[in-house]
């Protein structure tokens, strides 16, 4: 029967309710009607044509004339089970069953690339007498390569011997379609079924979910609730997946009525699903709500609530549910510690990362790539490089994000030497780089002031690896172009790029003008970043950096002037250092602390004790980000948190502070100072990058 497509483009939601079950409505109508496009303006209700099957459809591959290839070898015994291919039974051409098992045996063991070369010598066969379970065993083959050639040979020999395919078998055939991607294909499968089932239905939608294509699994989920007036936990499970995609909660909320209503709300994936989708879409209490309701709480609803903590920014709430899922006896995953390493990541807890690195060993996780990757990259932002080269070092497989986080970790340390050996190494053991490769590595050499390898890599990218440069590998080259002074051949860069310039691009050039003191090109690259970033206060307090060096005080004052009509106020300075496994935060002259006195007394000693050293306040640098009384300040955090780190520790350890602002020229030479007269090594990371201080200099080379 034939639907006309009037029946479509009019579905109404009292046609809905009549053929439901229940007495719930599923989605607003007014979404899914062409009457009213607002949301969905690509939605189209074209009708499903439903059509005999088709004996001449034929794959581009069958068009063009496939090939036999030369036949395989002999297969080898599979764990005591005799692979045998008889000469004589290829010799005469006849597809026995014995050939058939062989393939079967073959994909049990998960051998599926020599199943797949078994195959071609039926592909040879005139006669054509291969079963229903051989295919399946086919099937199995070609989703667990990935082969989308494998898909059209074993589709092109079904339809080539006439083989009459069960609802079951045709249902397969679509599956393997979808989990190889190719889903235009699969639609046609689809819409060419002469009957459909909900394993039909359900194979279609969640493959146009996992394709990103989220606005047509909503059209086809509307018509398979008109033909079945239902919908299993399965099938509303996928269809709350495409409400996170489109990020529409209302959408999700009436799927979680009508989940409600049809008493499915207890199935663990819708749950973990409406977790995830109310997470993604900002409402965190309906997702905490879902995730109470749970009746049992598995270790898929634990790192789905405790993921939605973290990715609103609730680090310490999603710390407080890790604690919680642990002492509630569930076993965790590697998931889990990859989440919680991230979260240990932005409180900068190197205590609760090292409970958690840990914990990660104990429960057998210790090798897994996810999770130790995930501790490379914690341990490379908070100055555990040393950590973080061991882990890597110990995983015994290791993907491009991998390298890609410990290559970045030596080049945010001011270490671009070790940086461009591990990109080398990464080459030469055979692993493809990305673009984040590239912007890890180039980034390294502009830190450390690499010019000649920089060019090369930069390159190397279209040269050797295809790979099409982007913007921010752009502002890597203008940082390395303006790092030298040379900031007329970075003016140019900017100009000549293919694309329009970034912000980034324009603020690596503001950033050398700057440095370099150059008053009318660092004017000209503010303005062009006030176009373009008009809130972003770092910008404005960059060029009033720019003029207060250079004596012009009418123009700071205007930039100020500017900064108080725009309503935007600077922040105050906030500066932490863990000493005993305590935290303790300072403020720009912060005295409220139990030490305050012995903190003062310690850091005037060190001002007079460098002054000998020819120290000279800058009295006329401003931080990037912080309140203006700060500029005239001889206690701004950072110093307030080294002098506190003095005090409290022995002679031979290192200090490393952590801050929210970018530090001040000022700062930056008096850490150096004192890196020198105290003998220690001093970390800042500021919300620039690291700077490490030792015998008087800083890794960063003064330049940041």
């Amino acid at each position: 029967m034939e639907i006309p497509l009037s029946h479509f483009q009019h579905i109404s939601l009292d046609q809905i309710q009549s053929s439901c079950k229940f007495p719930c409505f599923l989605l607003d109508t007014k979404i899914f009607t062409n009457r009213n496009m607002s949301i969905f303006p690509d939605f189209s209700f074209n009708r499903i044509e439903r059509r005999a099957p088709s004996s001449k459809i034929k794959c581009s591959s069958v068009e063009q004339g496939l090939q036999p290839k030369p036949r395989p070898k002999p297969i080898k015994t599979i764990q005591n089970v005799e692979v045998e291919s008889s000469l004589e039974e290829t010799q005469n051409r006849k597809p026995t069953s014995g050939l058939c098992s062989q393939i079967e045996k073959l994909v049990f063991y998960k051998r599926y690339q020599e199943a797949l070369e078994l195959f071609e010598i039926l592909e040879c066969e005139v006669d054509y007498g291969v079963s229903s379970s051989t295919y399946d065993a086919l099937v199995n083959a070609c989703i667990g390569l990935k082969s989308i050639r494998g898909v059209k040979r074993v589709s092109n020999y079904m339809i080539n011997s006439g083989f009459e395919q069960d609802q079951y078998l045709r249902n397969r055939v679509l599956l393997m379609h979808v989990k190889c991607g190719m889903m235009i294909d699969a639609r046609q499968l689809f819409h060419e079924m002469p009957e459909r089932n909900v394993v039909s239905w359900n194979t279609i939608i969640g493959g146009l979910v996992d394709s990103g294509d989220y606005k047509e699994a909503f059209h086809l989920f509307m018509l398979m609730w008109q033909e079945f007036s239902d919908a299993g936990s399965r099938t509303f499970a996928t269809m709350i997946r495409a409400s996170a995609g489109l990020g529409l909660v209302y959408a999700g909320r009436q799927l979680h009525s009508c989940i409600l209503k049809m008493q499915i709300d207890g199935d663990i994936f819708v749950s973990c699903a409406l977790i995830d989708m109310y997470s993604k879409c900002g409402s965190i209490d309906d997702a905490q709500f879902v995730f109470d309701e749970m009746p049992e709480k598995t270790v898929v609803g634990w790192n789905s609530i405790i993921a939605g903590y973290a990715l609103h920014g609730y680090s310490e709430e999603a710390l407080s549910m890790y604690y919680e899922m642990r002492d509630s006896g569930v076993k965790m995953d590697h998931f889990t510690f990859s989440i919680i390493i991230r979260i240990c990541a932005r409180l900068a807890s190197l205590e609760h990362a090292k409970q958690a690195h840990a914990g990660l060993v104990r429960h057998g996780f210790g090798l897994d790539i996810v999770a130790n990757t995930a501790l490379v990259d914690f341990y490379c932002k908070w100055g555990r490089i040393e950590d973080a080269r061991h882990v890597f070092d110990k995983m015994p497989r290791k993907n491009v994000i991998s390298w890609n986080a410990l290559i970045a970790g030596y080049g945010n340390h001011g270490r671009g030497i070790e940086a461009i050996v591990m990109f080398e190494q990464m080459l030469f053991e055979g692993m493809i780089p990305n673009h984040v490769t590239f912007l890890a590595v180039l980034s390294a050499c502009s830190y450390s002031g690499l010019s000649d390898r920089g060019w090369k890599i930069f390159d190397s990218m279209t040269r050797d690896h295809k790979i099409k440069p982007r913007a921010m590998h752009y502002a890597c080259m203008i940082e390395l172009l303006g790092r030298e002074g040379l900031l007329d051949e970075a003016f140019a860069l900017i100009r000549d790029a293919p694309f329009r310039p970034t912000e980034n691009m324009w603020a690596a050039l503001l950033t050398a003008c700057r440095v370099h003191k150059n008053l009318e090109l660092g004017k000209f690259a503010a303005e062009r970043l006030f176009g373009m970033e008009p809130e972003k206060l770092s910008n404005y307090v960059v060029l009033l950096n720019i003029y207060n060096s250079s004596g012009r005080l009418e123009e700071a004052a205007a930039v100020i002037q500017t900064l108080k009509k725009r309503g935007l106020r600077m922040l105050s300075a906030c500066s932490w250092i863990e000493i005993k496994k305590q935290p303790h935060v300072f403020l720009s002259g912060d005295k409220s602390h139990v030490q305050t006195k012995e903190i003062y007394q310690k850091l005037d000693k060190l001002m007079l004790e460098i002054a000998k050293h020819g120290y000279v306040s800058e009295g006329n640098s401003l931080l990037p980000d912080v309140d203006e009384q700060e500029r005239i300040s001889s206690y701004h955090s950072e110093k307030l948190s080294i002098a506190f780190g003095l005090i409290n520790t022995s002679e031979s350890t290192p200090l490393q502070v952590v801050q929210s602002h970018r530090i001040c020229g000022d700062c930056h030479n008096v850490i150096k100072l004192i890196a020198m007269v105290t003998r220690r090594e001093i970390v800042v990371r500021d919300a620039s990058r690291f700077h490490h201080f030792k015998d008087g200099t800083c890794s960063c080379a003064d330049y940041w």
